[in-house]
């Protein structure tokens, strides 16, 4: 069980205080409402970028890292569909060390053109590197948009077109920060030998003077059902053949979601789980498989994911998921490998509450989900999980018309 205390400042921003004694650093993180899902459909990747212009110093501190490592500390962020997280580890005795630095960004940045290049220059390379000029890199940027049509989950958190970072502006940026970056888009979460009357000293000191802005209106689309399976093929330089098949699932928020994360650990979490012991064991279809759900607020997808051994059909590899697939959606499930799949679960869930890091960021986030409580019902929401309702969610979801296929050729 994790305590903790909450506590919502006049300008809106929510802080939430874990005492955490048995460690000598003190994890600090502050999650943004904002994530890709926010960003107009012709201006994408500017939550991205925006986790680079963080860290390139704010309007009364010039540089953002050489303060924090003086003090001891680290510090990094991250960006998803749905939010940016960014957090600081440091000795206790230095905490106010990343309340002036968080404050002052959010506060304001230290825009200049020579400062938004250089970011920029930054995320084009990435977007080369990771996305066209890796095997297999521009998957994610094909498989979004053919399954989503409607929902701003149809592109990546590195933008639907790198052109949209580099046509972005000062006044684009500037836009961005004003309508996003605010005490009331935020939650801040502290995990440490802290108390909480001295957090809420600090933030009231350091935070509060931040006037509330008026955040950018959140017009959402919903995708609507899919009705029709979808495919598309392309030919690319790669070793071998691959498929990305995904199928839409579950919000975040519904129960459907815990028995989705179940079954990809059925299919996929590790060399025992089915997938890899029948098509990449026993058959020797597939080099290598994976089945993972993305995790997203809104629903989200499943997908299943296989490098095909270079002497087997690619219809062959498809034809021997969709067996799996149909086994387990028929009922065919034993109850040890759902025990075993809880137990792993739990196990690696306790492990990570070890860290005030982890604590911190889970928090936040549940916080965001509309009750940081939430964090202290997540083991209760897997362990609930029945052979039934594994049964009853696999055959909605695995439906042949909710399915979005990417046929990822080798050119020969």
């Amino acid at each position: 069980m994790i305590k903790f205390d909450k506590f919502t400042l006049q300008n809106g921003l929510k802080v939430i205080v874990h005492h955490d004694p048995s460690t000598t650093l003190v994890a600090f993180n502050i999650l943004y409402h904002v994530g890709s899902k926010n960003e107009s459909p012709d201006k994408t990747g500017f939550a991205h970028l925006f986790e680079h212009l963080m860290f390139e110093g704010s309007i009364h501190i010039p540089s953002y890292d050489r303060p924090l490592q003086l003090a001891g500390g680290e510090n990094n962020a991250f960006t998803t569909n749905d939010i940016t997280n960014y957090y600081i580890t440091l000795p206790k005795e230095n905490i106010e060390t990343a309340f002036w630095l968080e404050s002052d960004r959010m506060f304001g940045l230290d825009f200049s053109q020579k400062k938004l290049d250089i970011q920029k220059n930054v995320v084009i390379e990435e977007f080369n590197q990771n996305y066209l000029n890796q095997p297999y890199g521009d998957s994610s940027l094909l498989l979004r948009p053919l399954a989503y049509k409607v929902h701003p989950y149809q592109w990546a958190t590195i933008g639907k077109d790198i052109s949209h970072i580099q046509n972005a502006d000062l006044e684009d940026v500037r836009n961005f920060f004003m309508h996003h970056y605010a005490p009331n888009n935020a939650i801040l979460s502290i995990s440490g030998n802290v108390k909480t009357d001295e957090i809420k000293t600090l933030s009231e000191k350091w935070f509060a003077p931040i006037e509330k802005r008026e955040i950018a209106l959140r017009v959402i689309s919903k995708e609507p059902e899919q009705l029709k399976a979808r495919t598309q093929t392309v030919y690319r330089n790669v070793p071998f053949d691959a498929i990305y098949i995904a199928f839409h699932m579950s919000s975040k928020l519904e129960n459907d979601y815990y028995v989705a994360d179940l079954i990809s650990d059925l299919f996929a979490n590790g060399k025992s789980s089915r997938l890899y012991q029948s098509l990449v064991k026993t058959k020797q279809l597939f080099s290598d498989i994976n089945a993972y759900i993305t995790g997203d607020i809104d629903e989200g997808l499943f997908i299943i994911t296989g490098k095909v051994m270079s002497t087997v059909k690619i219809n062959d590899a498809e034809t021997a998921i969709w067996e799996e697939i149909n086994q387990l959606s028929n009922g065919n499930i034993d109850d040890y490998e759902i025990e075993k799949v809880k137990n792993k679960f739990e196990s690696v869930y306790e492990f990570g509450q070890l860290s005030a890091l982890n604590k911190a960021m889970d928090l936040a986030y549940h916080e965001l989900l509309g009750d940081a409580e939430r964090i202290n019902q997540e083991i209760e929401k897997y362990r609930r999980v029945t052979k039934d309702e594994i049964q009853k969610t696999a055959s909605k979801i695995f439906n042949r018309k909710n399915s979005s296929t990417l046929y990822y050729l080798s050119k020969k």
